[in-house]
């Protein structure tokens, strides 16, 4: 899975799956669970094979392989937005709003979604719009 090998991945998890396929019988069994948790994650890379970086690569070139700083971050904001001491809070749905303008912004797509829905906007002023703060 390092190298976005999702082929050999999974032809070597069918393989386990294969010795485990005697405990899928018996949900009482132990290493039912295993069986199952097996099953399910090779449904997730059969699904998102397309998406999986070749992590090995992206090292080699210098580049991000994890999220978790950024992730870490972003669970930190927006946790102390929403807590309920905070008097200036956030609710879910304000949350989820600004997530998706700032995602937009950082794709470099909210001018484009912003025309979409304003279509007499022109360059003008838009072009002036200052990019939210990272």
């Amino acid at each position: 899975m390092w190298h976005g090998n999702t082929f050999q991945a999974l032809e070597r998890l069918e393989f386990l799956d294969i010795d485990l396929a005697e405990f899928a019988e018996n949900k009482e069994n132990k290493k039912y669970k295993i069986w199952q948790t097996l099953n399910e994650f090779m449904e997730y890379i059969r699904l998102n094979s397309q998406f999986i970086p070749n992590y090995g690569e992206r090292y080699r070139h210098g580049e991000a392989v994890s999220s978790a700083v950024a992730e870490s971050t972003v669970n930190e904001v927006i946790s102390r937005r929403m807590a309920k001491k905070q008097q200036m809070r956030w609710t879910k749905e304000g949350a989820h709003l600004l997530l998706q303008v700032r995602t937009k912004t950082l794709n470099h797509e909210l001018k484009d979604s912003f025309k979409r829905w304003y279509p007499k906007m022109e360059g003008g002023r838009s072009s002036q719009m200052l990019p939210l703060a990272a």
